[in-house]
């Protein structure tokens, strides 16, 4: 019986040190993976904006496309915006919805992105509130959205992404901002949503770009 008991004990001794490696690093380990990547996509950000415009550029998959930024996370809090919401883009970092709006045009530009691990970076987003500034840079504008509200909806409720959130089919007259993450944390059981809309477009300024 000791000997049952002993080896019991062992075996939950392992499981939780087991157990917190995983956790480790869940928290740590694909925090260093994505903070990796964004440096990566950051200086490539800065040489193409630094680089003549090529009017005829396409888009790739799993390439930085813009940087996101809000002030009300501090002043440290940047991430470059990657193209698409797959597995493999949004470990590193948050994911544009291929065929939303761009940043500042008609229409919504969906961001999504994790709220715990790798990096999490939407892990505060419920804090945001209405009038709360949301700041997308691109090679030559700094686009303000400000929050316009939040909602809690089902993983299907696919219509948030709409050009018109709420309205598929609808043309879209506005600017519209939509970031998408998990609900509630560390579970993917619903999603939470933040809305903003464009209020002001001005000149980037180099300096304040995490990527220059």
């Amino acid at each position: 019986m000791r000997t049952l008991i002993r080896g019991l004990g062992e075996l939950c001794i392992t499981a939780g040190l087991i157990l917190m490696l995983f956790v480790t690093y869940e928290l740590w380990g694909t925090g260093r993976y994505t903070q990796d990547q964004q440096n990566r996509l950051a200086d490539q950000l800065r040489d193409r904006w630094r680089a003549p415009e090529v009017t005829t550029e396409r888009v790739r998959l799993g390439s930085g496309i813009a940087m996101l930024r809000v002030p009300e996370f501090g002043d440290d809090y940047g991430f470059v915006v990657v193209e698409g919401v797959e597995r493999d883009d949004l470990r590193k970092g948050p994911g544009h919805y291929p065929g939303s709006a761009m940043p500042g045009e008609v229409g919504n530009f969906v961001v999504s992105g994790h709220r715990t691990t790798y990096s999490a970076p939407f892990n505060d987003l419920g804090e945001l509130e209405r009038g709360d500034e949301i700041l997308v840079d691109t090679r030559d504008k700094q686009y303000v959205y400000k929050v316009t509200g939040r909602d809690i909806v089902e993983p299907t409720a696919v219509e948030v992404t709409a050009p018109v959130p709420y309205h598929p089919g609808k043309k879209p007259t506005e600017r519209l901002i939509t970031l998408t993450t998990c609900h509630p944390k560390y579970s993917d059981a619903e999603r939470m949503i933040v809305f903003g809309e464009l209020t002001a477009a001005r000149p980037r300024v180099p300096s304040a770009a995490a990527a220059e």
